[in-house]
């Protein structure tokens, strides 16, 4: 099986992962990866709606939408799997926003323990870092600014919506007074 990241949004397959799609024999994914990678499939798709994956066929071409390793598909991977890398959402933002990736702390609040994303992020800032974070709908714009103000911690805020699409929007505020998010896709990041 392989696992094929086709990026955050359009225009960002690598060649490794256009040769994978092209020559795969059935391709399972979102519809969202599915559609990033639409100009290069030429056999039967499925849309998945569950994760999974160890029922699936071994030649099956799993896409995942950003990088898998990044809150994607990769963590589904078996030994023996290969996984191929795509452009992710946190390379994007850093590059839009000029950040150094070296000075980023990724955090996932996706369907993920809330307490225990609140409690590292604090830690992570605390100690300096920036934190690139992927909310949960729980968990977005609103209630992370409400939750560093109260912790005593003002910082730059930035919500990144529909990277790499045509419609993409970056815009940038502070805790005390955070941007508005006009999308469901988006991440944020949470600058010194």
């Amino acid at each position: 099986m392989k696992i094929v990241g086709v990026g955050a949004g359009p225009n960002l397959l690598t060649g490794e992962a256009i040769s994978a799609i092209e020559n795969a024999t059935v391709i399972f994914g979102s519809k969202r990866a599915i559609e990033l990678a639409k100009e290069h499939i030429r056999c039967r798709t499925w849309e998945i709606t569950d994760y999974t994956l160890h029922s699936l066929p071994e030649d099956a071409v799993i896409l995942s939408t950003g990088d898998p390793m990044l809150s994607g598909l990769g963590k589904f991977a078996r030994t023996g799997d290969e996984i191929i890398p795509g452009v992710s959402s946190m390379q994007i933002a850093c590059s839009r926003l000029r950040l150094d990736i070296e000075n980023i702390f990724v955090i996932t609040a996706h369907s993920r323990d809330l307490n225990s994303a609140k409690k590292q992020l604090i830690m992570e800032l605390r100690s300096g870092k920036n934190v690139f974070f992927i909310p949960d709908p729980a968990f977005g714009i609103n209630e992370l600014a409400g939750f560093l103000r109260s912790e005593g911690l003002a910082r730059k805020i930035s919500i990144c919506e529909r990277l790499a699409y045509a419609d993409e929007r970056i815009a940038t505020g502070t805790t005390g007074n955070p941007p508005v998010s006009g999308s469901d896709l988006y991440c944020i990041v949470i600058s010194n």
